[in-house]
């Protein structure tokens, strides 16, 4: 079940599906690239205007699935119109910035992006566009990416399965006499 905030904005109710801090991991794999497993973690948040603030973090894993270094990180804002039209505008730390379209499925929580914009530093590695998909399954955020550059057709790059974090704190507030800190509770 979906929890919708009283102070979310309608005009994003439609994606209130993102919302939340999410975990889990992934495989990434491009030509010139390391091909690597990678953990995530994704969070969609709002302030009550008319859009989703969205961050991501990747780090390479081990064998054991024991963090190692970062992979990289990205930011932006999520938008929705009455067509169910979706707009994204993103960031990421290596130096791209790009304007992403598509559309939220019909009776479904998955949306399907193309960039439509692609601005890089003269410092980034080479990038020409991309398609995302996110779905909304039982519970858990899945994606996968594509991208392209000037010499690599479109082509999957990374896919991930994440889990909703849910912090004991959110399901506990109605409970009575909760401690000051809210976790010493369930210890």
């Amino acid at each position: 079940m979906i929890e919708i905030p009283s102070d979310l904005h309608p005009d994003v109710l439609p994606l209130a599906f993102l919302l939340g801090n999410w975990e889990g991991a992934g495989v990434s794999d491009f030509p010139g690239a390391e091909k690597c497993n990678f953990g995530q973690e994704v969070i969609f948040t709002h302030d009550g205007r008319p859009f989703l603030e969205y961050t991501s973090r990747t780090w390479v894993l081990d064998g054991d699935g024991k963090k190692v270094r970062p992979l990289e990180s990205e930011s932006g804002y999520w938008r929705i119109d009455a067509e169910r039209k979706v707009e994204v505008v993103m960031s990421r730390d290596s130096g791209v910035i790009e304007i992403w379209y598509g559309e939220l499925a019909d009776k479904k929580p998955q949306i399907d992006l193309v960039t439509d914009a692609v601005a890089r530093l003269g410092s980034a590695a080479p990038y020409s566009g991309g398609k995302r998909l996110y779905g909304y399954v039982k519970g858990d955020l899945m994606w996968v990416g594509e991208k392209a550059t000037p010499d690599v057709e479109l082509r999957p790059y990374m896919s991930a399965h994440l889990k909703k974090v849910v912090d004991p704190r959110e399901w506990a507030k109605d409970i009575k006499d909760l401690p000051d800190d809210g976790i010493a509770f369930f210890k």
